[in-house]
């Protein structure tokens, strides 16, 4: 490589590195292949909001190729619960009836049906019975439709009736125009909502500022660094009833009329509440510092025991390799969204894969990146390495002097 060459090539690596204001180092991770890192609030502070500065690089500088998890703050899943067939009679040419027994003391509204596919309409109706001898009705003429799927072999149907906890339930299918319709299986979704873990986020300060002349209470939250928030939660203490609108809004700056002004700029709006938690999902927000204002109106002033912010865990997706040394850098506010293969198949990647974490995080002072930004020329390497090729310079034209000298001679 030649000289000039060189030169350049150190010239871009210290400039873009100058560039990150953040480092980090992941835990090596156990298992080779696709490892989930939840990032820590520290490291989402010091990257864009959205993480398009976010890079990993393993021990040969290489970038790693990886993609974003957002986690959601709720879960739902579903569970099928079957009931048992207890019995199915079938009168040619006239009807067939199922009978299905509730496993529960619940009541219940609703049964799903596994049916197999068939290109048929059916009446039907639903009574119910404790000791399946005597039979109340609970819907009648009814229709099943659409029992025809593409991709499946069968449709799940679900059909409604007035609320009941009858120990059985028969359905009466009309036989007289078209051929019984296969049932294969009955029983009942059951939705589950999770609520997945957040994590907390500790301001800097807050303050509380009653307001008398405006009837209002303004808190002023800041944080070190700007933070992502997704939740805010209340605790007042008193009064025992209260139900107050609250605004939180942030100062912004704007130019009207050739001057630069500052102005409340709102985020999001709530109402406190004595009859609610008094948690708030709100929009995104990544902010160093921000108020919230509350109305009284006549009453008195709200006791503001606490409050509590939190944001949703993010997670990177990256293929590791066993016992390899990692390094994060972010803080790069001239980089664009990376572009990986990965990305485009996070769809068939499993979610229980094995984790690992991030550590010393360390943010680059205004001294290093001063030393960092310093023109090349400024730079102790770079007159060291000048003094060591001017002394091989030199050493090369003394040489070729003695040598042109003793042949003269």
């Amino acid at each position: 490589m030649k000289p000039n060459k060189f030169l350049l090539l150190l010239f871009l690596v210290n400039f873009s590195f100058a560039q990150y204001n953040t480092t980090a180092k992941i835990k090596a991770a156990a298992t080779t292949g696709l490892n989930k890192i939840i990032l820590p609030p520290a490291i989402r502070s010091a990257s864009k909001e959205d993480l398009r500065d976010f890079r990993i690089f393993d021990s040969k500088g290489i970038e790693v190729p990886y993609f974003i998890v957002r986690n959601e703050k709720e879960t739902f899943s579903s569970t099928f619960e079957e009931y048992s067939i207890v019995s199915k009679t079938v009168v040619p040419n006239k009807s067939t009836s199922i009978i299905i027994a509730n496993p529960s003391t619940q009541s219940i509204n609703q049964i799903s049906l596994f049916i197999a596919n068939s290109d048929v309409t059916k009446n039907y109706s639903v009574s119910g019975s404790e000791d399946q001898k005597e039979w109340f009705g609970l819907s009648n003429s009814q229709k099943l439709h659409d029992l025809n799927s593409n991709d499946k072999t069968n449709v799940i149907k679900t059909i409604s009736f007035p609320l009941s906890s009858y120990r059985f339930l028969k359905i009466d299918f009309d036989d007289k125009k078209t051929l019984p319709i296969n049932i294969l299986k009955a029983g009942n979704f059951n939705e589950q909502v999770k609520n997945n873990s957040l994590q907390e986020i500790v301001p800097q300060s807050s303050s509380v500022t009653q307001l008398p002349s405006e009837k209002k209470t303004k808190i002023h939250i800041i944080f070190d660094v700007p933070q992502v928030l997704n939740q805010i939660s209340f605790d007042i203490s008193k009064p025992a009833f209260y139900k107050r609108d609250a605004i939180l809004y942030k100062n912004a700056i704007r130019k009207r009329k050739h001057k630069t002004e500052t102005y409340a700029e709102n985020i999001t709006y709530f109402e406190l509440n004595s009859n609610t938690k008094n948690t708030f999902n709100i929009p995104q927000i990544f902010e160093k510092e921000f108020f919230i204002t509350i109305s009284n109106e006549d009453n008195p002033a709200l006791d503001v025991a606490e409050i509590k912010f939190y944001q949703i865990p993010v997670s990177i997706i990256a293929d590791l390799n066993a016992n390899e040394k990692y390094t994060i850098k972010t803080g790069n506010k001239n980089l664009s969204e990376p572009q990986y293969d990965l990305s485009n198949f996070k769809n068939n990647i499993a979610t229980n894969l094995p984790q690992t974490s991030i550590y010393e995080i360390k943010q680059i002072t205004n001294t290093d990146t001063k030393a960092q930004n310093k023109s090349i020329w400024q730079q102790s390497w770079f007159m060291w390495m000048c003094i060591v090729i001017g002394g091989i310079a030199i050493l090369y034209f003394t040489t070729s002097l003695v040598k042109d000298m003793k042949k003269n001679n």
